[in-house]
């Protein structure tokens, strides 16, 4: 669909909401000058600008931050206002009724206030200034109340919900049992191995331990906190520690191993040291080994496994960054996680991207986790960290940690055990790889 509005007057529009574009949803002389034309197209999309265009050569109109639907009931908008063109120049009318910013009728275009409505059964616009808006009539749209064309524009930028979902995610309540169910009975395709051992690395206070603790509350029923976890500077855990998950408080280990590591700090010689990455990776290093990030850990260190086998080796590694971070990561952090991941491709070992905090990233999913596939933001970063280092977007997870809640979340148990399920199909990913080199040795 081609737009009326001009590059200029777009550019004007998005200056008033910061770094945004204008998507085109809905076009009145293409879906139809009708109330269920224009909901169809619009319907739960936010912020949007609604623009009419009059043969007086006016073009006029709304901004929301709220999205649309069919209740009849007045919604509360702040940051509402009408707007008309004057040459190039914006002339703006702030709501003054807030709580009757917008008005959700079925059977209408957009229907802001009492005083700007567009379409109802016809092309006609119904102008009444001082309902809940201030404007001069003639100003606004010269009194010609009869609409050439009307569009609809939502406004994309860092907090942008999408109609659809672009990765699909089942939300049931049966999905969490399932899900669990699946990581219960999971079996690595390796007969020597009975734990798939899951490395995570990331920089200080992005979620490492944190994450532990919340798949040990799902799986226990309610919040726990067994690993250290907390807000520091530096990096809380100090030791190489792996962390064995139950299925329930007396229950028997889960078939997934958590490895967790001294978090990753700009500068040189302070946190995890990059050479003691490839002793973890190769199964060398023993749990409870207490990191120092100005010597790399060495041969003779107490429980140094000189000969480790493949159950003890790290079969998938998961860079845990925090979302809120990802625009602002330090370059000699990315060039450190840069340097892990080289080592780890040689390894030939699978690598996922867990994004965690994603609710304090972006507001839409702080009101409802289950906008974490809507997000535009979200999506954003997940490109952004997937150009970064270098992996799939298809390989960025998104989660929200317990760190903060009393009680357990389903949404958030399913983003949890969503990762999870991820981690255990990338380490089968490992066992095959291994699978296919002892089958070439034999045959030769």
């Amino acid at each position: 669909m081609n737009t009326m509005l001009t590059t200029s007057q777009q550019k004007t529009i998005c200056s008033q909401r910061g770094r945004v574009k204008l998507q085109l949803l809905y076009k009145a002389s293409i879906h139809g000058f009708t109330g269920a034309a224009f909901h169809e197209q619009c319907d739960t999309r936010c912020p949007t600008v609604s623009v009419g265009y009059n043969a007086s050569g006016y073009v006029f109109g709304g901004y929301t931050t709220q999205p649309f639907s069919q209740s009849g009931e007045f919604v509360r908008d702040d940051l509402a206002f009408l707007f008309t063109f004057s040459g190039e120049k914006l002339l703006k009318y702030p709501v003054t009724s807030p709580a009757n910013a917008v008005k959700m009728m079925g059977n209408c275009g957009p229907y802001f206030g009492e005083a700007l409505v567009f379409f109802n059964g016809s092309n006609v616009v119904h102008s009444n200034p001082g309902n809940h808006y201030n404007f001069n009539a003639a100003e606004m749209h010269g009194n010609d109340l009869n609409l050439t064309e009307c569009e609809v524009y939502q406004v994309e930028g860092e907090y942008t919900i999408k109609k659809t979902p672009w990765r699909t995610i089942n939300w049931e309540s049966e999905k969490k049992n399932e899900l669990m169910e699946s990581i219960k009975i999971y079996k690595p395709t390796v007969s020597s191995v009975t734990h798939a051992r899951v490395l995570l690395i990331g920089p200080v206070g992005a979620g490492k331990s944190s994450f532990f603790n919340s798949i040990n509350s799902v799986f226990r029923g309610h919040v726990t906190g067994q690993a250290i976890a907390g807000c520091s500077t530096t990096s809380v855990t100090t030791q190489f520690h792996t962390y064995p998950v139950k299925a329930g408080r007396e229950g028997t280990p889960l078939p997934i191993t958590l490895c967790d590591t001294m978090g990753l700090e700009e500068s040189m010689g302070a946190g995890l040291d990059i050479d003691d990455i490839s002793s973890i990776l190769k199964g060398h290093l023993p749990d409870r080994y207490q990191f120092n990030p100005s010597a790399p850990l060495l041969s003779e260190a107490s429980g140094y496994r000189k000969s480790p086998e493949l159950k003890d080796k790290i079969h998938c590694v998961v860079y845990v960054i925090d979302a809120c971070k990802v625009s602002i990561m330090a370059t000699k952090l990315e060039e450190k996680l840069n340097a892990i991941r080289r080592k780890v491709n040689l390894m030939g070992i699978p690598q996922l991207v867990m994004l965690t905090k994603v609710d304090e990233a972006c507001p839409l999913v702080t009101e409802n986790v289950r906008n974490v596939y809507k997000s535009g933001y979200i999506k954003e970063m997940m490109q952004e960290i997937s150009a970064r280092l270098g992996v799939q977007v298809s390989c960025v997870v998104p989660v929200k940690n317990y760190t903060e809640a009393l009680e357990l979340d389903p949404d958030c148990d399913i983003l949890l055990l969503s990762a999870v399920i991820q981690m255990l199909r990338f380490a089968d990913n490992c066992f095959d790889e291994m699978s296919d080199q002892f089958s070439s040795i034999e045959v030769k």
